[in-house]
């Protein structure tokens, strides 16, 4: 197997840490980006190549591309992206700032990211770019409307591009985890007291049990799975000579990527209402 150089947003914990650990230690090179320059820090002390980058801020976005293709001598095999967040709400509670917010990371960030790496892509005559979605990207799950949008709208985007790029040998993939190991919740009751205010909701007494599971130690849903789960999914989209679409994680991705298929709308929502 030929070593490869793959590129990795949002290290800093959770899925992107654990996956650049697991792809390094198979041989491959692998470069970070951390949008906290701490975490950059501690990732280079533990012996990372690692560089600072804010999906939220389009200047980061250019410099960290510039110090990339510094350190990768201006070759990339493949552009794992990773970095995103959560911000929990119901919908009538998210400014239109906030969604916004959520969208610079998730959606604009991760695009303009994209943009900038294909021109490369296309000079190598070959690449991958691998997106790391959620079960939320195709089923929608009440007081996440947020995360949903983008990673709806972050589908179709990577749908609409593999389509555009046919034939350039550059393989667009979409990773579908359900529940994993990780700060994500952490990170989302961060965001949740930021940026809510439960106590003028209407969905105030709701919020209580959504908080008591944001703040849950420990696997907060059934069937989830350690981030390595993801990891695995990566080292096949990098390494398979014809990487899949999509890949599914946990069960309740194939349970409800089934039951979309299969189930009524009306029949679908009965189900999503009874997730927490």
């Amino acid at each position: 197997m030929t070593p490869k150089t793959l590129f990795i947003t949002g290290c800093s914990s959770g899925i992107g840490y654990v996956t650049a650990q697991i792809i390094k230690q198979r041989g491959h090179r692998v470069i970070c980006s951390a949008r906290k320059q701490t975490d950059v820090e501690r990732l280079r002390n533990e012996g990372f190549e690692t560089l600072r980058l804010d999906l939220a801020d389009s200047d980061s976005i250019r410099q960290g591309v510039n110090e990339l293709l510094k350190l990768s001598g201006g070759k990339l095999d493949a552009l794992f992206h990773n970095g995103a967040y959560g911000q929990p709400g119901a919908v009538e509670d998210l400014s239109r700032a906030v969604l916004r917010e959520q969208f610079e990371t998730n959606f604009f960030g991760t695009h303009e990211l994209t943009n900038l790496l294909i021109p490369l892509f296309r000079q190598q005559g070959h690449g991958r770019i691998i997106y790391n979605s959620s079960i939320l990207g195709f089923v929608a799950m009440r007081y996440r409307g947020a995360y949903n949008a983008s990673k709806f709208a972050l589908e179709g985007l990577a749908d609409t591009l593999r389509i555009e790029l046919h034939g350039s040998n550059i393989h667009i993939v979409l990773i579908e985890p359900g529940p994993i190991e990780s700060k994500f919740r952490q990170n989302a009751f961060a965001m949740y007291k930021k940026n809510i205010d439960p106590d003028n909701s209407f969905h105030k007494d709701t919020y209580k049990a959504m908080e008591a599971r944001l703040q849950k130690q420990g696997p907060a849903a059934p069937f989830t799975l350690p981030a390595a789960a993801v990891a695995d999914k990566v080292i096949h989209a990098l390494e398979s000579k014809k990487p899949k679409i999509r890949y599914y994680v946990t069960f309740p991705t194939y349970l409800f990527g089934y039951l979309k298929r299969l189930l009524p709308v009306s029949w679908l929502d009965f189900l999503l209402r009874s997730v927490q």
